[in-house]
């Protein structure tokens, strides 16, 4: 694909760059078990000379460079994602880098190497945030995680913001793989829905399922009446909320001679809206629990708040949009896309004014056992690019990034973020 020219730093470090993905692309570890990956990362920050690191929990990690004002905010996710099947997944775990986080450290790194450089002619701090735990997934192991004290939260943008971690930082920077090229190189200003976890369990009464069904309760047909419950719910959907219910089944019984007295289903509820979430969750409960009542049994709903909606702040893509013309033409970059995809950055969002591009350059799909990166330039050199772009004129115009804050409205209190956060059921 044809690209604008490099950042000099940029262009000379092309293979060491590449080299540095390929690696942790290699390594992928599910959230709260990036050890592997913080190492390496490290590692490399101390072989070239960085030495403001500062480490956050057990894994996550800040790296400062340059002082004073306007302070930019980056930020990288570090986990991967069970995908059985992909090439390069972990043979214990099943973890693999199919959402391509690991190409966001790489390209985060070699940023912050640049910017670093550009910061000796300037004035101003660049903050780089390797957060943790960003899928949200492993559940059970999780719940653990937090329960031994090692978390307070399941998502590790979400911990961090409460711990203040991110409130040095007047505006905040991150990017996000595409997945494989499809008339878009790059996408600005989407966004991302908002979600709430669930798991409902189904109880019912075992029996013999051939001598004597009819002194049971089965839990699996309670799901299945649940399941045709949603989807005449789903015919009430408003197109432009884009709402989803989508699951697992993680327990369907115990054995097929016995009726069938417990099911697990673990499920997300989508939306764009965060007030139409709460009433499509409801929704969704009641017809859990009343689909179980037909059919002589009963349904447990435990809920988990997910990430809230994502609303990108627009000042700061404008930024982010003058650097991408740099490397392509206006009709190749995606804009203002609502994606029922979410992220914890949407959490974030709340209350600074926060940016996530997208890039391409791979093959497949996002959790996809296909995905893989195919153009290394083009996932990585480019990215870093429009990064250190970004970043560089905002240190030129601190008073863009004034106008920014100052035009920039938290979506809630911090008070009532915590509610919400505490509101599991």
């Amino acid at each position: 694909m044809e690209t604008g020219t490099l950042h000099p730093m940029i262009e000379a470090d092309q293979q060491e760059l590449y080299a540095l993905g390929r690696k942790m692309f290699a390594i992928p570890e599910l959230g709260y078990k990036e050890y592997r990956t913080r190492d390496l990362i490290l590692a490399w920050l101390r072989e070239h000379g960085f030495d403001r690191i500062e480490r956050y929990g057990e894994t996550g990690i800040i790296v400062t460079v340059g002082s004073g004002r306007p302070s930019i905010g980056l930020i990288a996710e570090m986990d991967a994602i069970p995908t059985p099947g992909h090439p390069q997944a972990d043979p214990e775990t099943g973890a693999a880098h199919s959402c391509g986080h690991s190409t966001q450290g790489a390209i985060m790194l070699e940023s912050l190497k640049v910017l670093r450089e550009e910061l000796k002619q300037r004035t101003g701090t660049v903050k780089l945030y390797f957060t943790p735990a960003e899928e949200f997934t492993d559940i059970a192991f999780r719940r653990e995680y937090i329960r031994a004290g090692r978390a307070k939260y399941f998502s590790g943008k979400i911990n961090m913001l409460m711990d203040g971690i991110f409130d040095d930082s007047d505006v905040l920077i991150h990017l996000h793989a595409m997945g494989r090229y499809e008339g878009h190189r790059f996408s600005v200003g989407s966004t991302l829905a908002g979600f709430v976890y669930k798991e409902i369990t189904f109880h019912g009464t075992a029996s013999h399922a051939a001598v004597n069904p009819d002194k049971g309760a089965n839990a699996l047909n309670m799901f299945a009446l649940f399941q045709a419950a949603v989807g005449m719910l789903r015919e009430t959907f408003v197109d432009e909320d884009k709402n989803r219910v989508h699951g697992i089944i993680v327990k369907g019984g115990s054995t097929v001679n016995s009726i069938p007295d417990e099911v697990v289903y673990e499920c997300y509820v989508r939306s764009f809206r965060p007030d139409n979430l709460l009433t499509l969750s409801a929704k969704i409960d009641q017809a859990a629990e009343h689909c179980a009542a037909a059919l002589g049994g009963t349904a447990t709903v435990s809920e988990l708040p997910g990430d809230l909606p994502f609303y990108q702040n627009e000042d700061l893509n404008k930024v982010i949009y003058r650097n991408m013309l740099r490397h392509t033409v206006p009709q190749e970059i995606l804009t203002d896309e609502r994606s029922v995809a979410a992220g914890d950055i949407g959490d974030v969002g709340c209350f600074f004014p926060a940016v996530q591009f997208g890039y391409t350059g791979f093959e497949g799909y996002c959790h996809g056992r296909s995905m893989c990166v195919i153009d290394e330039r083009e996932v990585y050199a480019v990215p870093a690019d429009i990064v250190v772009g970004t970043v560089t004129e905002l240190l030129d115009h601190p008073e863009e990034v004034e106008a920014i804050k100052a035009n920039f409205t938290p979506a809630m209190s911090r008070e009532a973020y915590l509610r919400h956060l505490e509101g599991t059921k």
